[in-house]
């Protein structure tokens, strides 16, 4: 097996036109581990890119379960086992945003050009740094979860319905952010990428089933959240976390993230070529 990688023109400055050539598969995952790398250094001398990851599952998993708690469930430690596990999907959903907007910020500076005259498989500056978020959305399960202990919640699945939790919400942050990968491959400026992604998260995020059962919305809404990956994510979040049952949500859930990577990842690829 084999990945694709482009090798430069004789020009001084890299064109559009490339040479197609292949290395072989262990070198392309070589490759793809020290980009992921670059961008966790990266990440670590930034620490204000994990302000998303950090600071927001706080203020979220904080606001929502004061306000809405009463409301819904009548107190906040009865809505804690349906907040969180929604909290957990909406804070990855939107921890994903950062995969698109950074890598236009490197594609503006040039960094890319850089990669372009190297002869490295052309997925490798992609999914390096999608390695390196797998990081952030674990950060922010983890953060979500903690607060929610603090709160009162106890989650009924125990250690391994937690983990298993936390591993499905990675899988979620890893294969939405494909999405706003190929926005930002995709759009010409940093404040374009903000501004398409926002207008995929908002419904990705809140037209869901993470705040509030699916029958108490109207009938056309429900039927747009059931068809929605981020509600079968939430519902397989709940089964793991509150009750350690891997039911068939789980099932739908990983093909729901296939599915969007299947689409997404040749497409941020294409786009991504097309650019460099």
């Amino acid at each position: 097996m084999t990945a694709a990688i482009t090798v430069p023109t004789t020009s001084s400055r890299p064109t559009a036109r490339t040479v197609q050539t292949s290395v072989p598969v262990r070198d392309a995952l070589r490759q793809i581990t020290t980009l992921a790398w670059r961008a966790l250094v990266k990440m670590r001398r930034n620490p204000e890119q994990l302000v998303d990851v950090t600071f927001m599952p706080v203020l979220f998993t904080v606001m929502f379960g004061l306000m809405f708690g009463g409301a819904i469930s009548g107190s906040t430690a009865h809505y804690l086992p349906i907040l969180i596990p929604g909290i957990i999907a909406m804070t990855t959903v939107t921890s994903c945003l950062a995969a698109g907007v950074q890598i236009r910020e490197d594609m503006d500076k040039g960094v890319f050009d850089r990669f372009r005259s190297l002869p490295i498989a052309r997925i490798a500056p992609l999914a390096g740094p999608m390695m390196a978020d797998l990081a952030r959305y674990a950060i922010a399960s983890s953060v979500t979860i903690t607060v929610g202990v603090i709160m009162g919640y106890r989650p009924g699945g125990g250690v391994l319905g937690v983990a298993a939790g936390i591993v499905l919400a990675v899988i979620l942050g890893w294969s939405l952010a494909w999405i706003f990968l190929w926005i930002g491959t995709s759009a010409r400026s940093v404040g374009a990428v903000q501004g398409m992604s926002m207008m995929v998260m908002f419904p990705l995020a809140f037209l869901s089933n993470a705040f509030v059962p699916v029958d108490t919305l109207p009938g056309w809404l429900q039927a747009v959240t059931r068809v929605n990956p981020v509600s079968h994510v939430v519902s397989a979040l709940r089964d793991l976390m509150n009750d350690g049952a891997v039911t068939a949500q789980v099932g739908w859930a990983l093909l729901g993230c296939a599915a969007v990577a299947a689409i997404f990842i040749p497409l941020a690829v294409r786009s991504y070529s097309r650019q460099v």
